[in-house]
């Protein structure tokens, strides 16, 4: 049996960066390089509502354990939307803020969240966490998208489950985009061969620049995009031009840039990651709206680079139906709470037990009217069992 020594730290400054990557494995978005970053540039700190509480086991200097856990003040960068939930609590005079999330910050990406070798040092990370609601006065803990077998973790502790979609795009072994191409329906796949041939016409090349070849121009014009993106979406990057710079140094090896260029000049940037045979789109942007660069840019580039380097799973990021017609295909991700308070626990339970069949019913739809002629791969059904009663009294 293991016997371990919990303790809740606000920096990952002091785990050796050997010792915390020995634990999560090839996981480049739960990396200390990765996380550490986000600490230290400020993009995921204090000062922008983002309090590191990491939960961490140890057995004697041995780290066996681990939980990405923040306090925060607010739901941005989240992926999993409870600003109803918050509006709610603020209609009945409750506080709903300060709240406690295990999540990679502005990263809809599934991965372990309680981080450990052994089933019980799970147990522990979760008791822990749960405890931290009462200790601290807090509304609520959230775990978003864990991996399955912590849903059952989390679902056996009380804790509510709560449903949602993603598209992915899978791997079985093409040949080429061409071979990819051949098993999508007529109608998707002209559409497709289409797009590519108008920005060829209009004389768009595209390369794809490894992490390690990045240079600070190309840094400083995907920055550009980037922000141009959220300023056009009246929003405020969460990240740094400092982070992506540290992003491409520290994790060259799991970085990729693809380029658009028009006449030789840069006109678009898309930043993907991969590791441990998965690849996660994250962020795009362009300065010129020439119809079909963004479709290129995130998506059949990126399934190319997969196919050329037999990556199996390319995870396309939150929401987006247009992928269906791309190649990618509906899965459920899921998502984990827990509500102090019981009224609104009950409520929530409610809510979320809907939601569901709500969800279900969504990705039937999808998957109906997938762009393949057969399907690409088998993906499991969605766990039917019912949620169970909620965990805080």
């Amino acid at each position: 049996m293991t016997s371990a020594t919990l303790r809740v730290v606000d920096s990952l400054a002091a785990i050796p960066p050997s010792r915390w990557d020995a634990l999560v494995g090839a996981r480049p978005l739960l990396s200390h390089a990765f996380l550490h970053a986000l600490h230290e540039t400020g993009c995921a700190s204090p000062q922008t509502g983002w309090t590191p509480r990491y939960i961490t086991a140890w057995k004697d200097d041995d780290l066996i354990g681990a939980m990405p856990l923040y306090r925060k003040a607010h739901s941005y960068g989240e992926y999993v939307f409870d600003w109803a939930w918050a509006d709610a609590y603020r209609r009945h005079g409750r506080r709903y803020y300060p709240k406690l999330v295990a999540a990679i910050p502005f990263t809809p990406a599934t991965g372990p969240r309680l981080i450990a070798r052994d089933a019980l040092t799970r147990k522990m990370l979760l008791q822990k966490a749960l405890s931290l609601l009462a200790e601290e006065r807090l509304s609520s803990l959230h775990i978003l998208f864990p991996e399955e077998r912590e849903v059952a973790d989390c679902t056996r502790a009380g804790m509510i489950r709560r449903d949602s979609i993603q598209f992915h795009w899978a791997n079985p072994g093409y040949r080429d985009f061409g071979d990819f191409l051949s098993t999508m329906n007529h109608a998707k796949r002209k559409k497709i061969l289409q797009e590519r041939r108008r920005l060829t016409d209009a004389g768009v090349v595209f390369s794809r620049v490894p992490g390690r070849e990045a240079t600070a121009s190309d840094w400083a014009f995907f920055y550009r995009c980037y922000a141009k993106t959220y300023r056009e979406h009246h929003s405020t990057p969460y990240l740094s031009l400092e982070f992506f710079l540290r992003l491409g140094a520290e994790l060259a090896d799991s970085v990729l840039l693809v380029m658009g260029r028009l006449g030789g000049e840069p006109v678009c940037a898309a930043l993907d990651l991969y590791g441990g045979g998965t690849l996660w789109g994250r962020y795009w942007g362009t300065l010129s709206h020439i119809s079909g660069l963004h479709f290129e840019a995130c998506y059949y580039q990126a399934i190319e680079f997969c196919i050329e380097r037999r990556i199996e799973l390319f995870e396309g990021g939150a929401q987006g139906s247009h992928k269906l017609a791309r190649g990618f295909l509906p899965v459920t991700t899921r998502s984990l709470h827990a509500v102090s308070d019981p009224d609104f626990a009950r409520a929530i339970d409610a809510f979320v037990r809907e939601e569901r069949g709500d969800v279900a019913r969504t990705v039937n739809e999808l998957e109906s009217a997938s762009p393949f002629k057969e399907p690409a791969f088998a993906r499991a059904s969605p766990d039917s069992a019912t949620a169970p009663q909620i965990i805080h009294d």
